[in-house]
C-alpha cells in the first residue's frame, strides 16, 4: 500500500498527540488514580490484563487511564510494555485444584461436591441503573457487612474441598477420557504465531488472550444452528478465585512461591450424540483466563469442545486463531485512518484507464 505523511507534517502530529494530554490529564480535579480504577472498575483491569496477557493490576490501570478508557488501545500499551520485559524465568505448573475459590457456582448439579458460593455477582438480580450517590451506596454496604458480621452468615470453610463436575461425571462412567499420558510443553504464542491444525494449548492460549467481544460473537454463532436453533450448552461449574506462582529458586533449586493470580475457570460439558461418537458418555471442553472475565472463560471452555468435535472437518480453528485477537483485527481496522493517498489515487487512475479504453472518456 502507499502511504504519504499527515498533511502539516512531524509539527501536526506532535500537536495532535499534545492535545490529547492536555484535555485528559491538565485538569487535577480530573485526575484519577489507578487505585480508582483497581478498586472500582475491577472488571475492566481484569479484561485488559487478560488479552494483553500480563498479570500487572496497577500497570493495566494505568494504560486505562492513558488509553482514555479505550480497551483495545490499553491492551496495545500493555502488550507494548510487556515485550520490552526479560524472561528471567518459567513459573512451574500449578494444579488448578490448588485454586482458593472466592466464587463457585455449579448450574449442572443442584448438590455438588463441596459448597457453592455465589461471592461478588450481579447475576441474580434485575439489572437496573443505581441513582444513588455514592456515599449512600458506601454507607449501605457498611451497615451489610456490619449485619453479615454480626450473624456470622459470611463465614465459609477455609480451603473447602470442591468436587470437580468431570470427576463426578468420570466416577459415574459417563465421561470420555481424553487424558494424555505424556505432559508436552505448551505452545507459545508469544514467540510464534498459532496456525491450523495447532495443539490445544495453542487454542487455549489464543482464546485466554482474545478480545472478549470477538470471542463472545464466535461462540454465538458456533451454537446458532442453521435453523435459527440455539444448540443445547450445559456448564458444569464457573470459578473464580485466586492461584499461586511457584518458580524454582536459580541458587536453592526450591521451589518459591513469588505471587498470587486471580483466575477463572470453567468446564462445559458437551451433549456426545455424532455419528461417530459414544452417545453413552459426555465430554468436557476447558477455559481459564486471567482475572474475573466470566464471559471469556464460558465461551473457551465451548469452544475448547466445539474444536474437538469438529476436527478438521470445520474452520472453526482457524476463525479463532486468526480473528479473535483484538489488536490485529483493530490495528488492520486503525490503519485505514492513516493518509492513503498514493493508493487511492492509483485506483482512480485505473478507473479512468477502464472508461478510456471503453471510449466513456
Amino acid at each position: 500500500m502507499g502511504y504519504a505523511a499527515a498533511r502539516g507534517g512531524l509539527s501536526a502530529i506532535k500537536s495532535a498527540e499534545d492535545l490529547v494530554r492536555r484535555l485528559r490529564d491538565d485538569d487535577p480535579s480530573q485526575t484519577l488514580d489507578t487505585d480508582q480504577f483497581t478498586g472500582r472498575l475491577r472488571l475492566l483491569v481484569d479484561r485488559v490484563m487478560g488479552e494483553a496477557g500480563l498479570w500487572a493490576p496497577e500497570l493495566a490501570a494505568m494504560a486505562i487511564r492513558q488509553a482514555e478508557g479505550d480497551n483495545i488501545e490499553a491492551v496495545h500499551l500493555l502488550r507494548a510494555y510487556k515485550s520490552t520485559l526479560p524472561r528471567i524465568a518459567v513459573a512451574k505448573v500449578i494444579d488448578a485444584d490448588e485454586i482458593v475459590a472466592e466464587r463457585r457456582v455449579v448450574p449442572a448439579f443442584r448438590k455438588p461436591g463441596g459448597p457453592q458460593l455465589l461471592g461478588r455477582s450481579t447475576d441474580y438480580t434485575a439489572r437496573m441503573l443505581d441513582p444513588r450517590h455514592d456515599a449512600t451506596v458506601s454507607q449501605s454496604r457498611s451497615t451489610i457487612d456490619s449485619d453479615l458480621h454480626t450473624n456470622g452468615s459470611e463465614q465459609t470453610p477455609s480451603a473447602p474441598t470442591m468436587t470437580r463436575m468431570s470427576q463426578v461425571l468420570r466416577d459415574m462412567h459417563l465421561l470420555v477420557d481424553r487424558r494424555r499420558a505424556d505432559d508436552p510443553d505448551p505452545f507459545d504464542i508469544t514467540r510464534m504465531p498459532a496456525r491450523p491444525p495447532a495443539p490445544r494449548s495453542a487454542r487455549l492460549s489464543t482464546m485466554a488472550r482474545a478480545e472478549t467481544g470477538a470471542l463472545i460473537g464466535q461462540w454465538y454463532r458456533n451454537i446458532l444452528g442453521p435453523d435459527g436453533y440455539l444448540h443445547e450448552v450445559t456448564l458444569g461449574e464457573v470459578r473464580h478465585g485466586s492461584l499461586p506462582l511457584v518458580a524454582q529458586h536459580p541458587v536453592t533449586g526450591g521451589d518459591v512461591k513469588f505471587g498470587e493470580i486471580r483466575v477463572t475457570e470453567v468446564e462445559a460439558i458437551e451433549d456426545l450424540n455424532g455419528v461417530e461418537e459414544d452417545r453413552g458418555s459426555f465430554d468436557v471442553g476447558y477455559g481459564m483466563c486471567l482475572g474475573h472475565n466470566e464471559r471469556k472463560a464460558i465461551a473457551m471452555a465451548n469452544l475448547d469442545i466445539a474444536c474437538h468435535r469438529d476436527g478438521s472437518r470445520s474452520s472453526l480453528e482457524q476463525s479463532i486463531l486468526m480473528t479473535t485477537d483484538g489488536l490485529d483485527s483493530a490495528g488492520f481496522l486503525e490503519h485505514l485512518k492513516l493518509p492513503h493517498y498514493v493508493t487511492f489515487r492509483s485506483m482512480i487512475e485505473r478507473k479512468v484507464a477502464v472508461r478510456r479504453a471503453r471510449g466513456q472518456v
